[in-house]
């Protein structure tokens, strides 16, 4: 079922009344749309191409209406589209129109920055992303900066994600995980001069203590960050769902 496309230029609406946010992982696909609280998902992994995400987005939201689009994705991205092909599901992202895929305007961005806007409280924050990988992103007075450390290398040959991924968690077990965790965040807050970090991702709930200046995240977050990429519709209808996380205006932290 295609969305109803926004009146306007048929590419920017003047006002997205209800947006889709989708949340494209390496383990699951999830959605939110303006004014329900309960995400749907679906298993994505290693399989996964641009098509059958569409095709699922597509039979998940069949009863939901929505406008506009924002896509959460698990890679590069350069001018609002996929700039590599992701590391943890199948080919095929580059070059794909999903426009023309979904028939409604749509906003691709990095999922990890997408979760940091959500999760964004002024200064300078540095978003890392504890799931399949590793996902990053810096938020320097409310403008998201995307980046690409997963894949940097940390030790012994390693990179970043392979210590602290989920590879990383399966392979030496919590507790060197956790160290592991907590010696990376402390090395990339401070070269990246960092305010505070958030940790966002599935396993961010695992660790026991949190790093200095540090503060966990929530999956809510991303949802939000999807939101707010229509800035008309966050301001005009706020999502259920999203109500009482803390974002600024409503008073207390993420």
């Amino acid at each position: 079922m295609e969305a109803r496309r926004a009146k306007g230029d048929g590419k920017r609406p003047r006002r997205a009344t209800k947006v889709l946010v989708v949340d494209v992982g390496g383990t699951n696909v999830k959605i939110l749309v303006t004014g329900k609280r309960e995400p749907r998902k679906i298993p994505s992994g290693p399989r996964m191409t641009a098509s059958g995400m569409v095709a699922a987005v597509h039979r998940l939201a069949a009863d939901w209406s929505y406008d506009v689009i924002s896509l959460g994705y698990p890679g590069a991205v350069l001018g609002g589209r996929p700039a590599a092909e992701p590391k943890n599901l199948s080919d095929g992202w580059v070059g794909f129109d999903f426009e023309k895929a979904f028939g409604c305007p749509v906003k691709v961005i990095n999922d990890a920055a997408m979760q940091a806007l959500g999760g964004y409280d002024g200064g300078r924050m540095l978003f890392l992303g504890l799931g399949t990988g590793l996902g990053s992103a810096l938020i320097t007075d409310g403008v998201p900066v995307p980046m690409e450390l997963a894949h940097l290398l940390y030790r012994k040959g390693c990179t970043f994600e392979d210590c602290v991924g989920l590879r990383g968690l399966k392979r030496d077990g919590k507790k060197i995980w956790r160290r592991y965790v907590a010696d990376v965040v402390a090395a990339l807050r401070d070269a990246l001069q960092a305010d505070y970090v958030v940790l966002g991702g599935g396993n961010a709930t695992k660790l026991k203590r949190l790093p200095e200046r540090a503060r966990l995240g929530d999956n809510k977050h991303a949802f939000l960050g999807g939101f707010r990429l229509w800035e008309d519709a966050w301001k005009d209808e706020r999502p259920a769902c999203v109500v009482g996380t803390g974002y600024p205006g409503e008073g207390g932290g993420s």
